[in-house]
Formats: C-alpha cells, sequence, structure tokens
C-alpha cells in the first residue's frame, strides 16, 4: 500500500498541505516507510494563527466550567482509545509497549489536572490597600499560543502545555516532531470527537520553516518547546528578538550517583530502566554512573550481568525490554560516539554493536552499551548522546561526585542511590538541578509540578506542567478599585 499523505487540521478542518515537500515517517523497528509527511507553507502556518486569532475572543469568554468539562471529555476519549494510542507511539517511535503505555497514561494525567481549571486559574485581592481602596489580581488568557515538539514523548510533550493553555482559555496551535507526527494526527482526531469550537486547537506539520513563522507572527504570543540545547538557545532568542514568551526545555546529561551504602539489588533495575528505557532517548535518561568509592566493583558486574540480559526487539513484542533508537541518522551517531569513547581511552565493557538480532534486520537495533574509566573531559562524558549508552565514572567520595554532575553545562536531572538520610540531604540541597531523584532512576514529575531544568537546560522562567503552566498561559491583571 502506498503511505499516506498526513495532513494538517486548521479552524476545525483536516486540510491537505499545498506542499510538494514531503518526509518518509519510518517504523524504527523495520525501516518500513509507515507516512509521508508534509512540510507545509508559509501561508499555511498563516492561516492556522487566523484561525486561533478569529477563535480566541469566543474561546476567552467561554467559562472555565465549560473549558473543563472538554478537559473531561477529552480524559475519557483517550482512556477509549488508551492502546490505540500506545501502539501508534510504539510504530512511529519503537519505544517498547509498557513505555508506550507509560506515556499515554502521563498525557491523561496533564488533561486531568487541566480539567482543575476553575480552582487553579482564581486571581487574589486585598481589602483596603489604602483607605477604601481595594485591590485584585486577576488571571486573563493572552491569546494564541504554539508548542514545537520533539520525536521522544510524541503525544506527552504537546500534552504539558495544549490542555492547559486551552483550559486558560488560550487558542493553540501544535507543530509536531516531523519524524514522529502520528500520535499527533490521533490525538487531533480525539480532539475532533469532543467537538471544540473550530479554531480552538491546530496543526501544522513542517520543518524549521513552520517554526519561524510561528515565531515571526505578531498574532502569537508565546512558544513552548522541547529539544536539543541548540535549538532551544535559538528559539528562545527568536521568541524575545520578537516580543514572546517562551519557555524552552532542552538538553541534558544527567548522573546516577551510587554511595558506598547503596541497596544495589535495587538500585541497578533502577539504573537499567533510567539509562536504556526507550533506548536512552529521552531527557531524564541516566548517561553517566558515578561510582563513589569501593562500590564500583560490585556494581560494575552487576551492571554488566544486567544490561547483557536485556531483550532488545520489536517494541511490540510484550516480552522486549529495549526497542531500537527513532532513524538511521541517530543509529549512526551513537556508533560515531562508541567509537570516540574507545579513542579517548574509555574501557569498553558492554558494546551494542555487536548486538545479533532474530529478523528485523532493517531496523535501527543498537544493544545497551557500557563503558568504565570516563572521564569528566571526555566527549562521551559532556555530549548528550541520546542513545543507550552509559559511562561509569569513579570517584573517591560525594563531594567528588557533586563535582561531576556540576562540570557539566546541563542541569536537567540528577539522582543519588544511598540509605544515608545525610547525604540524601546534601544531594537535594547542593546539586544543581531542575529534577532530583532519591533512590529513583528517573525523576519524572507528575503533572501537578513542574518539569523543572536548570543551566543549558531550560531557557525561561515558567516551566511545563502544573502551575508553572497557569502562570504562563495567562496574563495578570491588577485592579485598584475606589468607589466614591
Amino acid at each position: 500500500m502506498t503511505p499516506k499523505v498526513l495532513k494538517n487540521y486548521i479552524d476545525g478542518e483536516w486540510v491537505e498541505s499545498k506542499s510538494g515537500e514531503l518526509l518518509d515517517v519510518r517504523n524504527p523497528a523495520t525501516a518500513e516507510v509507515i507516512a509521508r509527511v508534509p512540510l507545509s507553507t508559509t501561508d499555511e502556518v498563516t492561516s492556522a494563527i487566523q484561525a486561533a486569532k478569529t477563535a480566541f475572543p469566543g474561546w476567552r469568554e467561554t467559562t472555565p466550567f465549560t473549558r473543563a468539562r472538554y478537559m473531561f471529555e477529552l480524559k475519557n476519549v483517550m482512556e477509549d482509545r488508551f492502546e490505540e494510542l500506545a501502539a501508534v507511539i510504539v510504530k512511529e517511535h519503537g519505544k517498547i509497549i509498557d513505555e508506550a503505555r507509560g506515556e499515554v497514561r502521563r498525557s491523561i494525567e496533564n488533561v486531568e489536572v487541566a480539567a482543575g481549571i476553575p480552582s487553579l486559574m482564581t486571581g487574589y485581592n486585598l481589602e483596603d490597600v489604602s483607605q477604601g481602596i481595594d485591590e485584585d489580581c486577576v488571571y486573563q488568557p493572552a491569546g494564541v499560543f504554539c508548542c514545537v515538539t520533539p520525536f521522544n514523548f510524541p503525544l506527552m510533550v504537546p500534552i504539558w502545555f495544549l490542555p492547559y493553555a486551552i483550559s486558560c482559555g488560550n487558542t493553540y496551535i501544535v507543530k509536531p516532531s516531523e519524524i514522529c507526527p502520528l500520535s499527533q494526527i490521533l490525538f487531533f482526531e480525539l480532539l475532533e470527537e469532543i467537538d471544540l469550537p473550530p479554531g480552538v486547537v491546530n496543526m501544522v506539520n513542517g520543518d524549521k520553516r513552520v517554526v519561524n513563522a510561528l515565531l515571526e507572527s505578531p498574532d502569537v504570543e508565546g512558544l513552548s518547546f522541547v529539544g536539543s540545547t541548540p535549538v532551544g538557545k535559538y528559539l528562545y532568542a527568536k521568541a524575545a528578538e520578537h516580543g514572546k514568551r517562551a519557555q524552552c526545555q532542552a538538553g541534558a546529561k544527567n548522573c546516577l550517583v551510587v554511595m558506598q551504602d547503596a541497596v544495589l539489588e535495587q538500585s541497578v533495575p533502577a539504573i537499567m530502566s533510567s539509562v536504556f528505557g526507550t533506548a536512552g532517548q529521552r531527557c531524564l535518561a541516566g548517561a553517566l554512573v558515578v561510582a563513589v568509592g569501593d562500590v564500583y566493583e560490585p556494581l560494575e558486574g552487576m551492571l554488566v550481568e544486567a544490561a547483557s540480559n536485556l531483550k532488545v526487539g520489536d517494541g511490540m513484542d510484550e516480552t522486549v525490554q529495549m526497542g531500537p533508537v527513532v532513524t538511521q541518522k541517530s543509529l549512526d551517531r551513537i556508533r560515531g560516539y562508541i567509537e570516540k569513547g574507545i579513542e579517548e581511552g574509555a574501557r569498553l565493557l558492554l558494546d551494542g554493536r555487536e548486538l545479533q538480532m532474530e529478523g528485523n534486520s532493517d531496523g535501527y537495533f543498537i544493544g545497551p552499551t557500557i563503558f568504565t574509566d570516563v572521564t569528566p573531559e571526555m566527549a562521551i562524558a559532556r555530549d548528550e548522546i541520546f542513545g543507550p549508552v552509559m559511562g561509569i565514572v569513579r570517584v573517591d567520595d560525594f563531594d567528588q561526585a557533586v563535582e561531576v554532575i556540576h562540570s557539566s553545562p546541563y542541569g536537567n536531572a540528577a539522582s543519588i542511590f544511598t540509605t544515608s538520610g545525610k547525604w540524601a540531604r546534601e544531594f537535594k540541597y547542593r546539586v544543581q538541578a531542575g529534577n532530583l531523584g532519591i533512590n529513583i532512576g528517573i525523576a519524572a514529575p507528575v503533572a501537578s509540578f513542574p518539569f523543572s531544568g536548570m543551566k543549558d537546560s531550560f531557557f525561561g522562567d515558567l516551566h511545563g506542567q502544573g502551575r508553572d503552566a497557569i502562570e504562563f498561559f495567562t496574563d495578570r491583571k491588577v485592579v485598584i478599585t475606589r468607589w466614591f
């Protein structure tokens, strides 16, 4: 069958793009072309912006209680299509089915939080700020917003933003990942089912040209982004240049510190999930395991044994524990970093390039890879590889472990494995990273908390999810009143 060409969703209608430029969307487990995505034109972006702008006044006047009811309906249709959503994620991204189910569940949780908008959007007031004068602060929607999303969580990341934006009374435009756009197509089909007014939500497929058109439009108020640090810096600067607010969640190089008193039997499975889950393609992935003191010897053996036993294959197989990486380009980049690690003098304990697959030989598969004798100045310790590659760094004490974390320009996440309350508190107090785990491999905030980040892992001042999202998608208006 000829792969279908995906459409845009503008003003409540599915619209064929007039662009003649198409990209192949491939199943990473087989390399099969499963769809073709258009690189939309600037005129199509303008149409989406105009639809959102036109819809805004009426949507803003819709009561928060009514807007919340749409979120309850959205939750219900997502629950009804739960397994279908998960399967689409596996098909376009390659992660295993249980990881995809987790992504769908986290997506629904954000919709559930956004349904609380009548409480979350309340303002505050103070009587008698001066004699006979009262003061109120009200939260008001700002207008048209947009998001530019990554391939690694193609369903969930847009839902960090869209439900909050529209629940607050704004209108919205999504630019999906051109690598993994299919889950957003299905999500917009579900949005269509709940019968939102035309123009409240819109979707335009495309590449950098679509993003630039969104940022250059005077009718777009702000941008949400998740992706690499170089792109995040570019978008944050461009948003500022055009007078827009922006929240740009960017790259990472996360450390997992293992203290001498850690319970290794419980810590190692958490480390495996952190490093090799979604084949290392997530911004919360553990990349460096920092072994403190004499914990190194037993830890190394347990890590290599556990990683060697991970079953790699097609994510739709319920018994598979790690899927492929997303594209051939990703696979080539990861192999290049393995070569670089060897050249830099790191010792290769487990080489994922030697993976022997049964069938599916055309997929983008690489096995778990582990380096030891890694030092902070090596490229494999500094750069975000975004693949199933673990580096083990040996240090003498806790202070050296913190130095390793802080030597990185990133500050997305870090975790410590310990049974000591002292070390846990020191870690929480001192480490400069936005999301911290104490005996947690993946420090992923739930939907009612912000997805934090520091240093080169975040550009902006308000993060995705939770109350930060409400602040980002609203303006605060202060009213000072005196009656004669």
